[in-house]
């Protein structure tokens, strides 16, 4: 339903979610097939410190944030967002994290340029979030909530010709989430993706959906898009909730696409060739070797043989050696510790290393080659 040049409508699309949505996941899941791609949340105080850059050998789009220089990154600077736009033109949006409107328009105006779309995060319900006013949070102060996406709307979307949206969670009764509604499409969002749980709630436990048909009818009303999100874990899923609620209806994928971002199309990859396929994208756009690794490490079945080489994998050129080996069924043969030992990290040179913790303090990467373990965590919004 917008026309600021991203069309959100019935349209099936991946989550925002920390660490995982860097740019190799957001490429295979646009391979696969989805329509829209949501980068990780980046707050607004980290996005007002960025310098863009155009990385010529790349052909990506950067934004840096300076650091103190080492022996190791002489450049002092790391990437903490990257984008390729001749891949994701039309498909990106970006998530921020904010509970100061002067804040949220001063770091939206840094970004919108080389974005899509620009969604607001009134969903989290992690403490790195809430304590600080942002995600869930503004679900409890809707009136800064209205004011930030109003602003944004009126000082960032329409002068830049960019849709705004937000992303919120259900409360805790019917009357107060179409309430919130009611006022959330009043300040001229482009769309409402609404994740079908409490704040309390965890993605173990089943969406609650009994909202839905109300909240649909107040969008359509206002001319305002609608994602379902909470719970769908494929494209069969996607087709049924458009045949039960309407072809206008998107759905928005998290917790599946994080273990295989392929779930896109009704004939998701094997595991296997869905690893080599993100490792191909890691090592084209130089991901950093600390994120492929926890990426890899989400997505290959415990039980696999070839996740314990990448849990002991040291170095990116360790990992490309491993997903070589590894055949589209999960086989994998030809691999030695030995081997393993031999590929020697090398220096990224004046490449900037990619940064992929939107927030230290929010989810620290792993140090040392360790990775965190395989049991799901709730990290989505």
């Amino acid at each position: 339903m917008s026309n600021m040049g991203v069309n959100y409508t019935g349209k099936f699309v991946l989550a925002p979610m920390v660490r995982i949505g860097e740019l190799p996941t957001r490429l295979l899941a646009l391979k696969a097939g989805a329509d829209l791609v949501w980068g990780p949340e980046i707050i607004d105080r980290k996005i007002i410190t960025f310098q863009r850059t155009e990385n010529e050998k790349l052909r990506t789009i950067d934004f840096l944030t300076a650091k103190g220089k080492t022996k190791k990154d002489p450049s002092g600077s790391t990437v903490s967002f990257r984008t390729h736009r001749p891949s994701e033109q039309g498909k990106l949006i970006f998530q921020m994290g904010t509970a100061n409107p002067d804040l949220a328009v001063k770091a939206a105006n840094i970004i919108i340029d080389d974005i899509d779309g620009l969604d607001i995060n009134a969903g989290c319900p992690k403490h790195f979030s809430v304590h600080a006013g942002m995600g869930a949070a503004l679900l409890k102060t809707p009136d800064l909530l209205c004011e930030i996406l109003t602003r944004l709307v009126n000082e960032v979307g329409k002068p830049k010709n960019k849709p705004i949206s937000v992303k919120i969670r259900i409360l805790e009764s019917k009357e107060s989430t179409l309430e919130l509604v009611d006022r959330i499409l009043k300040t001229g969002v482009a769309n409402l993706t609404v994740h079908c749980r409490t704040r309390d709630m965890r993605n173990r436990e089943s969406p609650i959906r009994d909202y839905l048909p109300f909240i649909i009818e107040k969008c359509r009303n206002a001319k305002v898009s609608f994602i379902i999100n909470g719970g769908i874990k494929s494209h069969q899923e996607y087709l049924d909730l458009q045949k039960e609620y309407g072809s206008d209806i998107g759905s928005m994928i998290a917790e599946a696409a994080e273990t295989n971002p392929t779930v896109f199309s009704p004939i998701p990859y094997h595991w296997a060739k869905a690893a080599k396929e993100f490792a191909k994208y890691a090592t084209e756009f130089d991901n950093h070797y600390a994120n492929t690794k926890y990426c890899l490490s989400r997505s290959v079945p415990g039980k696999a043989k070839v996740y314990q080489h990448i849990t002991k994998s040291k170095s990116k050129e360790e990992i490309a050696q491993i997903m070589d080996k590894l055949g589209e069924d999960g086989s994998i043969e030809g691999i030695t510790s030995e081997k393993l030992n031999s590929a020697k990290a090398k220096p990224n040179g004046a490449e900037a290393k990619t940064n992929n913790n939107k927030r230290d303090l929010e989810d620290p990467q792993p140090n040392n080659g360790t990775i965190a373990k395989k049991a799901k965590v709730d990290q989505v919004a």
